[in-house]
């Protein structure tokens, strides 16, 4: 009789000891998931990196030199893409030209293209290929940099430094941006904030290429492709004219932005011909 008492308290020990180890295997890895999860959100919602603070670096020379050497990068970046997009338009027109029909994943990524350029595909052709090529195009890296300056000090502004703005891109939602302090009373603009200075870059370019404010530029920058020269700044900036309310007057000091920091601009643009 004691032996069977044995037994089963035995039996139950033994029990106890395995659930108590099946326990601890499915209950501790979860635990380590959530704890590396929960380190691994923290990571991604750390905050963006900060501008560089240009205005504490020693001469006039090292600030510009440094601002061109920051935004350089993304902008080369974003023309790679665009340039990227154009060769595969110029494959599309040659499949038109050849009467080929496209494939899924062509069709799929020109529908991708056409959207991000406001582009109505209304019917597909070499001609309307052509149409769309006028927008999707690069912008001399010069222009970028300089107006970037322009618009941000020199990265010192208020929206370029707590908004990634660099271009001061407006935006018309309440509370999608920063609320300039001198905005004329009546109006509702805001300063549009972006996550990163790339995306104010990448909006930047894009609203040069879509909006109809610039349609001038890209026409001269259209017409020069079509007499094979490669648009560059000096040309392209008059195409800016309703960039500012202040029209000539402010494409007058891009001029001048230009010529003054010509150096700077041949030290940090690489002249290679966009497609």
């Amino acid at each position: 009789m004691k032996t069977g008492k044995l037994g089963r308290i035995t039996i139950v020990l033994g029990c106890v000891i395995i659930l108590f180890i099946i326990v601890r295997l499915m209950v501790i890895p979860s635990l380590l998931t959530q704890e590396v999860g929960s380190q691994h959100l923290e990571k991604n919602i750390m905050p963006a990196s900060k501008v560089p603070d240009f205005a504490k670096l020693g001469t006039i020379s090292e600030k510009k030199r440094a601002f061109f050497d920051y935004l350089k990068p993304l902008v080369h970046q974003q023309n790679a893409i665009i340039s990227d997009e154009r060769l595969f338009l110029f494959s599309i027109r040659s499949e038109l030209l050849q009467d080929r029909e496209l494939t899924a994943a062509e069709e799929f990524r020109l529908n991708q293209i056409t959207e991000k350029y406001q582009f109505t595909l209304r019917s597909l052709n070499p001609a309307i290929i052509n149409t769309l090529l006028e927008r999707v195009d690069t912008i001399p890296e010069p222009l970028v940099l300089i107006q970037a300056a322009k618009e941000s000090g020199w990265g010192s502004s208020r929206f370029a430094r707590e908004g990634f703005n660099f271009f001061g891109q407006w935006c018309y939602k309440k509370g999608c941006g920063l609320v300039p302090r001198s905005r004329t009373q009546g109006l509702s603009h805001e300063v549009a904030v972006f996550s990163s200075v790339e995306g104010s870059v990448a909006a930047y370019m894009r609203n040069l290429n879509t909006n109809a404010a610039y349609q001038l530029l890209r026409k001269i920058r259209t017409d020069l492709r079509a007499q094979g020269k490669v648009p560059t700044a000096n040309q392209l900036v008059y195409g800016l004219v309703n960039y500012s309310e202040r029209q000539q007057a402010y494409i007058n000091e891009l001029l001048s932005l230009l010529k003054h920091n010509k150096k700077y601009l041949v030290e940090n643009y690489e002249h290679k011909p966009a497609v």
